[in-house]
């Protein structure tokens, strides 16, 4: 396992160490948990990809258009 450095403003470290508190947790643990989850979505979907597949998904619908009872019941 290797050590890093990492340099941040004092106020910001010592919210996050109360987060951590919080959670039960430590930096060094979130920090972990951050850099395994940026992996994972280097190798799975970005949010943001996500975020568009939903909208190509849902793009028929639209706004404004009062839907009749069988269209809102259609599956």
């Amino acid at each position: 396992m290797k050590n890093i450095t990492l340099s941040a403003q004092d106020d910001l470290i010592d919210r996050a160490r109360r987060i951590a508190s919080n959670r039960n947790s430590s930096l060094n643990i979130m920090f972990r948990e951050w850099l395994e989850g940026l992996n994972n979505s280097e190798t799975h979907n970005t949010q943001e990809d996500k975020l568009k597949d939903l909208w190509k998904r849902t793009n028929y619908a639209r706004v404004g258009k009062k839907l009749s009872r069988e269209e809102m019941n259609e599956r």
